[in-house]
């Protein structure tokens, strides 16, 4: 009799402490999604997918100086005698 007691006293018990515990999602990586979510994703999509389609077309890339540059590469000058500093009176270190 003290047994048939102890295991009711320990299953009113645990009824409470078991509705207690949280939902835990052993897979977390998958998720479900009720009909209403995914009827709201697909709507989303379609809407993401007009949106694409009113984008212009690129007409290529624009350079904003483009006209201020010379299209010919500037090529380095000789150096001459008449360009070097002559130095007086001290010695390089």
């Amino acid at each position: 009799m003290k047994l048939l007691r102890g295991v009711a006293v320990s299953v009113l018990l645990a009824g409470p402490a078991y509705a207690q515990m949280p939902n835990v999602n052993l897979v977390p990586e998958i998720q479900h999604k009720s009909p209403e979510e995914k009827a709201q994703d697909a709507i989303r999509e379609k809407a993401y997918r007009e949106s694409l389609r009113k984008i212009p077309d690129a007409k290529g890339p624009s350079d904003p100086w483009g006209d201020v540059r010379s299209n010919e590469p500037v090529s380095a000058k000789p150096k001459t005698a008449t360009t070097r500093s002559k130095k007086t009176g001290q010695t390089a270190n």
